[in-house]
């Protein structure tokens, strides 16, 4: 039983950001590698100072990202410009970039505002100083103008990142999304925190307070519900909460383990881990009837179930080869087959969103490590080279990873990009931060 409650806590470590601060991360690899990308200040056209300057939001995001490194401000050749019409192209010709994004803000009306932005090919732009003057407007990748209310200046920065993110790298952006997480602030009298915030730590919100253990929070595909396991009633429980009218649902109650929740793709049944008959395997619930059915009957340890996109089969661990190692299961067939055979263990898989590769933890001359395993191909690549790597959790996006480390005896919580070339870390705050779970796109 040792080994499954390592395996049912092997939750990334997270570090969550105060009341409205952002998280501060560390970039540690592959800034060199990302692509320039030049943000001029949005231009705020109404008396006084800005209501909130969207330029750090954009640029936070594209930096995070892993992908663009935004130029420093001070070397740009122009600011204070709104629009293409005030472009000089011939004023860019030597900044290294390949688009710029500017932009107005301006009031319009009661606590409402005109936020307009345009995203300017500056590739392009170089070839029209060489043929000579040109139409300013076929510089254009995107523009778009937007009324906003005053509370949604963040939420708008983020659309305005997405936008950006999907022309220039045909991949859809992942900045309008949340995390999910529990806090443990040790001397609390309920020191367990069922928290929500914004994928960059901001509008953290509490879902729920326990002073009991609660553990593996997991979205539903909507992004409107969490699944988890609560300690409150001094046994393991799995409950659906709604994250918008605060109603929960107790799923799943049973003698002994319920444990490790996740939500099918259409959002119907969790596979979860239970012990009722036994040794601990893996069952499918009905969310709405309650109904159980068994997916694995083996003597050894079966847990940690994911579904692949196709809600057709999961992947779980299993120590039935002797070790810890991932298997999948066919739901019609119920036949299962080993996936993975390098290293010494290997664990907490879960398939990338494209259905092309899997994300998990493998342990080699006993170091935990995130990795990446092509299906096709069965390519293994360790992507992390932090300590004591764990709980890896995919982007929406499929192209990063967040996952749990240590870092100079602190629990942190890490970044890697797809192809592990791009790695961050964020530092550790107050209390004790796990099981981090990255929303869907919402």
């Amino acid at each position: 039983m040792k080994i499954l409650a390592k395996w049912l806590t092997l939750a990334a470590l997270m570090l969550t950001a105060q009341v409205n601060a952002a998280l501060d991360i560390v970039i540690t690899e592959g800034v060199d590698a990302a692509r320039p990308i030049a943000v001029v200040p949005f231009v705020w056209e109404g008396p006084g100072a800005a209501p909130q300057q969207i330029t750090d939001i954009v640029m936070g995001d594209l930096t995070r990202s892993g992908t663009f490194k935004p130029l420093d401000i001070r070397a740009l050749p122009q600011t204070g410009i709104s629009s293409v019409s005030q472009f000089a192209a011939g004023n860019w010709g030597r900044v290294g970039a390949e688009a710029v994004v500017v932009g107005s803000i301006k009031p319009y009306g009661v606590d409402q505002f005109l936020v307009n932005f345009e995203l300017i090919d500056l590739v392009r732009a170089q070839n029209q100083v060489a043929k000579g003057p040109q139409n300013n407007n076929e510089l254009l990748l995107e523009s778009r103008q937007t009324v906003i209310n005053a509370n949604q200046f963040r939420q708008y920065g983020h659309r305005i990142s997405d936008i950006v993110y999907e022309k220039l790298t045909g991949v859809r952006g992942a900045f309008l999304t949340r995390t999910a997480y529990v806090v443990v602030k040790q001397g609390q009298k309920a020191p367990y925190h069922l928290m929500i915030a914004d994928y960059d730590g901001y509008n953290e919100q509490m879902l729920l307070r326990s002073p009991e253990p609660l553990m593996s929070p997991t979205w539903s595909p909507d992004g409107r519900r969490l699944a988890y396991v609560s300690f409150e009633n001094r046994k393991a429980e799995i409950f659906v909460q709604d994250i918008y009218s605060q109603t929960r649902t107790l799923v799943s109650s049973y003698p002994g383990i319920n444990g490790a929740p996740s939500f099918s793709p259409d959002g119907k049944k969790l596979a979860v881990t239970l012990s009722k008959d036994g040794q601990p395997e893996i069952y499918v619930i009905d969310i709405n009837t309650k109904a159980a059915k068994r997916v694995t009957d083996h003597y050894s340890i079966d847990t940690e179930p994911s579904w692949y996109p196709d809600g057709k089969s999961l992947l779980f661990t299993s120590e039935r080869g002797g070790k810890p190692q991932i298997y999948s299961v066919h739901l019609d067939t119920g036949k299962v087959s080993r996936v993975t055979f390098e290293g010494e263990w290997n664990l907490g898989g879960s398939i990338t969103p494209d259905g092309r590769s899997m994300i998990f933890v493998n342990r080699t001359n006993g170091k935990f490590h995130i990795a990446r395993m092509d299906l096709a191909t069965r390519f293994l690549q360790v992507l992390s080279s932090t300590q004591l790597d764990e709980s890896p959790s995919v982007a929406p996006n499929g192209t990063m990873v967040v996952y749990g480390t240590t870092h100079q005896g602190k629990q942190v919580l890490a970044a890697v990009s797809m192809d592990g070339r791009f790695k961050a870390r964020l530092p550790v705050g107050q209390g004790e931060v796990k099981s981090p779970a990255w929303s869907p796109f919402l």
